[in-house]
């Protein structure tokens, strides 16, 4: 029987109880388990995360899979630790910090660039794994000498994040999607031909937009933009004495 998922979170603390010594030793370990499932999530999804998949990988019984790992829900909590404990922990040195709380947001964004499953997992006990308390203390930093509470700094850090997250929704490939510079390029005209002067607001706005970004919509435009304003309004916040 597995261990409670707290316990496998922390499983190479000192702490932690360990398996049973009884029994011929496991052919696998709880990590090895998760970075198989990991490297399968990256490159096929997370559809492809399944037990009778991970045990194939695995060369073991679908019923050992369940003794390292409790149930696929706690699997996947263990993967998002483990994704956020590999993240980097880059220093902040002497930046400013609107500079510093860029970098998290730049730092959070690529976390899902090159993990896009993540977009699909809500389940909020991964906040309890060390990965991803040691992520949190470090963007933390990220708000020091700002004047900010305690209160005020995890919101802020919260607001942060959620950008991130909504932005790199927009950004997730779709291999159903079209080409919108393409087709921007393409139908622009013939467009316009169809509004003649119905919505002018729109047709002003748009066209300005789609001139500028060759695209109705740029994610990395929005991104820009966007940041920005969350610095702007993170600002109002901020005493530095």
């Amino acid at each position: 029987m597995a261990r409670e998922l707290i316990d496998l979170l922390w499983r190479d603390h000192p702490l932690a109880p360990k398996g049973g010594a009884r029994g011929p030793r496991a052919k696998v370990t709880t990590s090895q388990a998760v970075d198989v499932a990991l490297a399968l999530a990256d490159v096929e999804g997370l559809d492809a995360v399944t037990v009778r998949r991970l045990a194939a990988e695995l060369g073991i019984s679908g019923m050992a899979v369940y003794t390292h790992v409790g149930s696929r829900d706690d699997l996947l909590v263990l993967m998002v630790d483990t994704v956020r404990s590999n993240s980097p922990r880059l220093s902040y040195g002497n930046m400013t910090w609107r500079k510093r709380v860029r970098r998290v947001a730049e730092e959070e964004l690529a976390l899902y660039s090159e993990h896009w499953w993540l977009l699909d997992i809500t389940d909020q006990r991964s906040a309890l794994g060390p990965g991803t308390i040691a992520k949190y203390d470090h963007e933390l930093h990220a708000f020091d000498d700002t004047g900010l509470s305690d209160i005020e700094r995890d919101s802020a850090l919260t607001f942060v994040a959620d950008f991130a997250r909504s932005s790199a929704q927009t950004r997730r490939p779709d291999p159903r999607a079209a080409d919108m510079a393409e087709v921007w390029s393409s139908w622009n005209q013939r467009l316009a031909a169809y509004l003649g002067d119905n919505f002018p607001l729109a047709q002003r706005v748009g066209g300005a937009a789609g001139e500028a970004k060759n695209t109705p919509y740029s994610p990395e435009a929005a991104w820009k933009f966007g940041l920005d304003r969350v610095l702007d309004a993170l600002e109002g916040l901020v005493h530095i004495e």
